[in-house]
């Protein structure tokens, strides 16, 4: 489904993505997990085209997307819900999901599919975006994206700024949506709640690709445990 071979960007003369190579199946949910400042925003960036690549090469679905401009990542069926919500504050719940069905002649349906799959957007349907709580504004994000029916879903920190019930909650989310076969690719910092549901990861430090492997591996890994999780982590998480 994605593949990128030793991609390399930044910003001026910053390098921050230093020679990254990863891979995503179809049907796979993947982790990139690492610290705040890894280069984890700016992989998804490059992958989508909104960070134009230096070097290296991006290929979505067997075809070369490298340096792709936005609008074709969406046509080609790659969704990204970036860091941060960035829902449309002013505008109501119903009308952020019509902004993100608006290629699709079926938008209705699908909308009513989200309301059935997020029972609490339907209930807020007429509400402002910006008065939702967190975890309502993670799963409105969510739910726009998947409007556009992704072939590729990217998920950038969705646990971003939330209380540790909303973050099991959103997390049980993507857990659905994993169950449901959506292919996932979700950069994190917080590794246990990622790796708890991923089938591998790959961990990113300063630009790099320092380890990887299937979750269950990685969650007993030392140096991510000492790095990442910290001890009794499970016992925290659970």
């Amino acid at each position: 489904m994605l593949r990128v071979r030793n991609l390399r960007t930044g910003y001026g003369s910053l390098e921050v993505i230093k020679g990254v190579s990863f891979h995503v199946a179809p049907g796979e949910v993947v982790a990139l997990i690492g610290a705040n400042g890894a280069g984890k925003t700016s992989l998804l960036s490059a992958v989508v085209g909104l960070l134009p690549p230096w070097d290296g090469q991006v290929v979505i679905g067997g075809r070369d997307a490298t340096g792709a401009p936005p609008w074709e990542s969406i046509a080609s069926g790659v969704v990204l819900v970036p860091e941060g919500r960035r829902i449309f504050a002013d505008m109501t719940v119903m009308e952020n999901l019509q902004v993100g069905g608006y290629r699709n002649p079926d938008r209705d349906r699908l909308i009513d599919e989200m309301f059935d799959r997020f029972p609490r957007l339907r209930e807020r349907r007429g509400q402002t975006a910006g008065t939702l709580s967190g975890g309502e504004q993670q799963m409105l994000a969510i739910a726009r994206g998947l409007i556009a029916r992704p072939r590729l879903l990217l998920l950038d920190e969705p646990s971003l700024g939330l209380a540790p019930l909303l973050v099991k909650e959103v997390f049980e989310v993507v857990r659905g949506l994993r169950d449901l076969g959506v292919t996932i690719c979700m950069v994190e910092q917080n590794a246990v709640a990622a790796l708890e549901i991923a089938d591998r990861g790959y961990v990113l430090e300063t630009g790099e690709i320092i380890l990887e492997g299937v979750s269950e591996d990685l969650l007993r890994n030392p140096e991510v445990m000492r790095a990442y999780l910290g001890k009794g982590y499970r016992e925290v998480w659970e």
